[in-house]
């Protein structure tokens, strides 16, 4: 297959349950639609991510499309993947930053230089893989480690939430509200309505909000002036990066998370298709890497392999690499439109507290679904230590200064749980006969 010649299906395929694979593709009508399908399912989190760090979610939606038609290029359009607003960048460039959690990042550039860095790091691992394998990053970091520092990104911003984002006693309701509201979408809800559970549960709390707030006077109400008066088209406010060290330090550590996510996720499409893609993980890294570093000299986050587009591949059994090609496309549209992203800014801060509330939750399960889906030995002491300890780096931000550089909580989580594997992991030498 050459990179745009798949073999088409007609849709009586789908009507008989079949299996649409990365390299066919259904009519280029039906296939639109699934393009949407995706841009829907990535973007709650997509723009969110921007939201919780202070970034423009015009330019993450943006650079979601951007990057995406970047992977697909790089990867040859083999590998069905949408890249989205990476959720591994948030805990590092808050705590790079200093933001507060409200309205835009005053020190947005310092935290964008070291996301090209951290992209930069992604390509040159992607380049080792591509000439000796995946073998050396199993090694380094078995599921143990990879589990305990995901479940330490959600750990880590737990504070804000609760913390910044409910002024009042009325706010902190609101939040319990949204993900209450959340949690019955996505329990009660069904096929593609479960599958969109953030971004309905955002709109369903957004509308109470409203109700409570601009009909009954309850708290702080919507403001949709800026809605009204923003343009439907017009060029997003792009911000050059910066480099700091302290910055660099904190952030490119990130890129453990994100080949361990890259990891994954091939893995599992390659599950879910039977088509091995082991062979594109080195370009599945390079592609991530380049986009994140594309993304972050725009003013835009780091870019990852989204799980929800996966999620969506394996309800509609579409693997088609084309229909990534549509969705980025889409995005691109959509990061054009100042009244789009007025729209997104307009969402109550309690609301976006409490759905973060679950997003930080759903992070910090997904690391403790690593160990249960590889069936981490907690008898084994090695194990046990290492996750424990992290945990508890992580999640109370312990820091190491070395002179003017502070290695906050992920990334002593981080660097603390590869080294620590590898201390413990050396088998202790025979006894002499």
């Amino acid at each position: 297959m050459g990179m745009l010649d798949w073999t088409e299906k007609g849709g009586d395929v789908l009507q008989q349950g079949g299996v649409i694979g990365p390299d066919e593709r259904l009519p280029w009508p039906q296939t639109t639609v699934m393009g949407m399908q995706h841009v829907i399912a990535m973007f709650g989190a997509t723009v969110l991510a921007p939201l919780l760090m202070g970034f423009d979610p015009n330019i993450a939606v943006l650079m979601s499309g951007v990057g995406t038609l970047i992977f697909f290029a790089v990867t040859g359009g083999r590998v069905p993947s949408y890249l989205g607003s990476s959720f591994a960048f948030i805990g590092v460039v808050i705590a790079a930053t200093g933001y507060a959690g409200k309205g835009p990042n005053a020190n947005i550039a310092v935290a964008l230089g070291g996301i090209v860095a951290c992209g930069a790091a992604y390509v040159a691992v992607g380049a080792i893989v591509q000439a000796v394998g995946t073998r050396w990053i199993e090694r380094f970091m078995p599921p143990v480690v990879t589990g305990a520092v995901v479940a330490v990104i959600g750990l880590n911003l737990a504070g804000i939430p609760i913390k910044n984002m409910a002024a009042s006693n009325f706010d902190a309701w609101m939040q319990v509200l949204t993900f209450v509201t959340v949690a019955l979408v996505a329990v009660l809800a069904r096929g593609m309505l479960q599958r969109l559970l953030i971004l309905i549960g955002l709109v369903i709390a957004s509308l109470v909000y409203a109700l409570l707030t601009n009909g009954l006077g309850l708290g702080k109400p919507i403001d949709l002036s800026t809605v009204a008066n923003a343009a439907w088209f017009g060029m997003p406010g792009f911000t050059a990066p910066a480099f700091s060290a302290n910055a660099l330090l904190l952030i490119v550590p990130v890129v453990v998370i994100l080949v361990a996510e890259n990891l994954g996720h091939i893995k599992a499409v390659t599950a879910m298709t039977g088509k091995n893609l082991d062979a594109y993980m080195g370009r599945a890294f390079i592609g991530d890497g380049i986009a994140t570093m594309v993304s972050g000299s725009a003013g835009g986050t780091g870019v990852t392999t989204y799980a929800e587009n996966i999620g969506v591949m394996a309800a509609t059994r579409i693997y088609s690499t084309a229909v990534f090609l549509v969705a980025g496309l889409i995005a691109i549209a959509l990061g054009f439109s100042p009244k789009f992203g007025a729209l997104i800014q307009a969402i109550p801060l309690p609301v976006m507290g409490g759905v973060s509330i679950v997003v930080f939750g759903l992070i910090a399960v997904a690391g403790a679904k690593i160990w249960v889906d590889n069936r981490v030995d907690f008898s084994d002491n090695k194990n046990l230590l290492v996750a424990a300890i992290t945990l508890i780096l992580g999640t109370g931000d312990f820091t190491l200064k070395f002179g003017q550089f502070a290695l906050g909580g992920i990334g002593t989580a981080t660097f603390g749980a590869i080294l620590l594997y590898a201390l413990l992991n050396r088998k202790p030498a025979r006894p002499a006969r």
